[in-house]
């Protein structure tokens, strides 16, 4: 059997047996007597029995009544837990945050902002995912990460863009390398050493390919490495040089090893934040892409 109670009629029952009186407790409860006797007799009618012996002089709980009293204490206590976990969640206070980030934005800007964000707000989760551009965009489109942090898309009426930084394209080689002396370089410098780049389809190619074409720079490169760590770890060894985004230093075991900034023409990627037009995030989502904003 499902007795139909309110919330409003157990919290009169509460309100009756804590005060002892129908004149105090509906002036706690701001309504008027008559409306506070109509709900607790909708509750006695809905369970069929008297909660409260009254009269002219006093107000006396019967069994029945102490009874439903003290369910009605456990539940109005649930509900103001539930409701006040709802309300850490509405002010971003806890929740969880699926980032997708490309592997050197996700070393480069993400630990010291989680990591801030968390000692504030302890209650809020992050799930990183750490993907190549084309894959990254595809998680936010789908719903499988709230935002992004990635180069600039190309124009999409589904996604939307937030500038974060800009990440200078340096060239890489041993500190023992004479070009590691320089303050910076021209683009040309590559057509004289042994050229490394990563794989094809790489946002890093993207912005170093399209330079090189415009330079009339013609390279073959000698190895096109799976990742900047085995670039890295290649040029120690001793092969050549190649150009990289600075923030993707981050991935790779720079000791021994030198960056110069490119010149003529001095090139950055655009890295920023991602996110699909028309999907509403959550409260410590927004909060979270807020104080990165703040923090540029």
């Amino acid at each position: 059997m499902r007795l139909n109670l309110s919330l409003q009629q157990l919290e009169a029952v509460v309100r009756i047996a804590d005060v002892g009186s129908f004149r105090a407790a509906a002036r706690q409860l701001d309504i008027s007597q008559p409306a506070l006797s109509r709900t607790l007799r909708l509750a006695e009618e809905a369970l069929g029995t008297r909660l409260f012996d009254r009269d002219t002089r006093s107000v006396t709980i019967t069994a029945a009544g102490q009874e439903l009293l003290h369910i009605a204490r456990r539940v109005l206590q649930d509900f103001d837990s539930a409701l006040s976990e709802l309300g850490h969640f509405m002010q971003g206070h806890r929740g969880q945050i699926t980032v997708a980030a490309l592997p050197s934005a996700s070393v480069a800007l993400l630990p010291k902002p989680i990591a801030g964000f968390r000692r504030e707000f302890p209650q809020v989760d992050f799930k990183l995912l750490e993907l190549p551009a084309e894959p990254l965009l595809a998680a936010i489109e789908e719903g499988r990460a709230d935002f992004g942090l990635c180069t600039k898309p190309a124009e999409d009426q589904r996604l939307k863009y937030q500038h974060l930084h800009n990440d200078p394209m340096v060239l890489v080689c041993r500190k023992s390398d004479p070009l590691a002396r320089e303050q910076s370089l021209p683009w040309t410098v590559l057509a004289e050493r042994d050229y490394l780049t990563v794989q094809a389809g790489s946002s890093i190619r993207g912005i170093v390919d399209p330079v090189l074409i415009r330079k009339r720079i013609k390279l073959q490169p000698v190895i096109e490495a799976a990742s900047v760590a085995t670039c890295c770890a290649l040029i120690k060894a001793g092969f050549g040089v190649t150009v990289l985004p600075r923030f993707s230093l981050g991935l790779a075991d720079m000791s021994d090893m030198a960056s110069i900034p490119l010149a003529h023409p001095s090139v950055s990627r655009s890295v920023g934040i991602v996110t699909r037009i028309g999907r509403t995030l959550s409260p410590a989502c927004l909060r979270f892409i807020q104080s990165m904003m703040a923090a540029n």
